[in-house]
């Protein structure tokens, strides 16, 4: 698997999946992806992924997947039984999205910055806040993979608004679904938000990617700190992680150290 998954492409092309009898055939249905999941003994399963979410709801892949092995297709009949796990369940699944992989992993992480991101007040914010930090396994994107694992977490939207809190939470859902976090985890360590203040650190141990940090070559980290260097430590601090391009560091500088640093 490449260490950038972002990239990953499989040459399937085909919409049947074969059962075990060679002779059998299952078409899928819309939704539905070439894929396996990970149990908690680690063994690898084949068979069917049916992704709970979507582009409107990306969030909910994190909650749980449906799925059915292979040999557990029945060609006879139409409908199949799907079973349903969340991050409780197993290590991690993999779909084949369109032609690239999309890899999950269970991790436990509590977005507690987006529990309180929201302009709603009363029971709708109330229960953003609930909905993200009673979420602490969950399911989550492996966008880079190596020595430093990066994972993209969407926060949880809130499951009740009226009146004019429609409005705010729509808005609020648009944003959480152009801008998820990006959560790091290195040599297995508790996954942490990545910021470029973070990344800076956690790639110093590679003396290929440290240097070029010193040295400016990074535009994803080149922020103009010149003009804030009046301001205390951690607010610049502050301002930078704001002012980052999580994405941009996650493709240059974590793919550089994962490829410079195994």
């Amino acid at each position: 698997m490449k260490k950038l998954l972002l990239i990953g492409f499989l040459s399937f092309v085909s919409l049947n999946v074969h059962a075990q009898d060679d002779n059998t055939e299952y078409e899928m249905r819309v939704g539905e992806k070439t894929g396996y999941i990970i149990d908690k003994s680690g063994k690898k399963i084949e068979g069917i992924v049916r992704l709970a979410g979507d582009e409107m709801n990306p969030w909910t892949n994190q909650k749980k997947v449906k799925f059915i092995a292979s040999s557990d297709i029945d060609s006879s009949k139409k409908k199949q039984k799907f079973k349903t796990f969340d991050a409780d369940d197993l290590k991690g699944y993999m779909a084949n999205d369109n032609g690239a992989e999309r890899h999950f992993e269970s991790i436990k992480y509590t977005n507690t910055k987006e529990a309180y991101n929201t302009q709603n007040g009363g029971i709708s914010g109330g229960l953003k806040a609930f909905n993200n930090l009673t979420k602490s396994n969950q399911f989550a994107e492996l966008v880079a993979d190596g020595k430093i694992k990066v994972y993209k977490v969407y926060g949880y939207p809130t499951t009740f608004s009226a009146g004019s809190q429609i409005a705010v939470a729509d808005a609020e859902n648009k944003r959480m679904r152009e801008n998820p976090s990006y959560v790091y985890s290195k040599k297995g360590g508790k996954p942490e938000e990545l910021t470029s203040a973070k990344a800076k650190v956690i790639v110093a141990d590679c003396p290929v990617v440290k240097s070029k940090v010193t040295k400016g070559e990074y535009g994803s980290l080149k922020n103009d700190t010149k003009q804030r260097s009046g301001l205390g430590k951690f607010i610049r601090n502050e301002i930078d992680n704001a002012m980052s391009d999580n994405l941009s560091i996650v493709n240059e500088v974590i793919y550089d150290y994962n490829e410079n640093c195994k």
